[in-house]
């Protein structure tokens, strides 16, 4: 089963066979590498975390290497957290674990990105033009070759069931 809302109370629930049910409340999204590119975002994210900033939180977390984030993210209804250049495998684990885990998908591509895949209920890799950390692949739960893709997991939920079933 697959519950989409549109209500204050925003959750994606997903049934998965041979998996425990997943209901996320948050979207936790790596900025540089997996939604934008040199610091810019891609166009096609944009549409898709409108749709999603109905039925989820959106939370983008970056150390705004290009000091871009906040003007690229400045229409649309997301939380920028901006950590610290050191230590951002942590820092993002420590954001998934504050959110609680279990109501988190997390979405990344880079080697400080690992924490955070293995520590959220569902970890996503994407492989855009900077590639992805191996090291970080190994600790999600799918891998997709692009950003849309990722999004489209959750817009359209029977891809992610197929994807995960047992």
């Amino acid at each position: 089963m697959f519950i989409f809302t549109k209500s204050k109370n925003p959750m994606i629930t997903f049934d998965i066979p041979g998996r425990d049910q997943i209901r996320l409340i948050h979207i936790v999204l790596d900025y540089n590498g997996t939604v934008a590119e040199d610091g810019i975002i891609f166009e096609i994210v944009k549409h898709k975390l409108i749709l999603l900033q109905k039925s989820l939180k959106i939370h983008v977390i970056t150390a705004d290497t290009f000091g871009t984030v906040k003007d690229e993210m400045a229409d649309l209804s997301v939380e920028v957290i901006t950590i610290p250049k050191y230590n951002q495998d942590r820092a993002k684990k420590k954001f998934v674990e504050e959110l609680g885990p279990e109501n988190v998908v997390s979405i990344g591509n880079g080697r400080n990105d690992g924490l955070m895949l293995q520590t959220s209920a569902l970890g996503i890799l994407v492989v855009n033009s900077e590639g992805a950390s191996v090291q970080s692949l190994l600790k999600a739960d799918v891998m997709c070759l692009s950003i849309s893709d990722a999004l489209d997991l959750l817009l359209k939920p029977k891809r992610l069931i197929a994807t995960l079933r047992n």
